[in-house]
């Protein structure tokens, strides 16, 4: 066994190829671990990417609807900016959290 590590330290293809691959492996710019740490990053890029692209669409969904309906602008100006007609009065009810 002694004599085959010997054997391969000496060899200079052995010991070139063996230097190699402990180069790329670790010690290049672009080794293994840099190469997860990119590929989770993608990976949640595009995760990330998908979400933001469901939103849109709703968004969008949303958009055509209140630009068509004027009955629908009504409601949604009144859920969410809290506007109200002449006369009216608003009355907020706020949930308080459980403890």
């Amino acid at each position: 066994m002694l004599e085959r590590i010997k054997y391969i330290l000496k060899n200079k293809y052995y010991l070139t190829s063996i230097l190699f691959l402990i180069w790329m492996l670790f010690l290049d710019r672009n080794d293994i671990i840099t190469q997860v740490r990119h590929m989770i990053s993608l990976r949640e890029i595009n995760q990330d990417k998908e979400y933001y692209r469901e939103e849109i669409e709703k968004i969008n969904k949303d958009l055509r609807e209140l630009t068509s309906n004027k009955e629908q602008l009504e409601k949604f100006a009144r859920e969410n900016y809290l506007m109200k007609k002449e006369g009216e009065d608003i009355f907020i009810i706020v949930k308080e959290e459980e403890k």
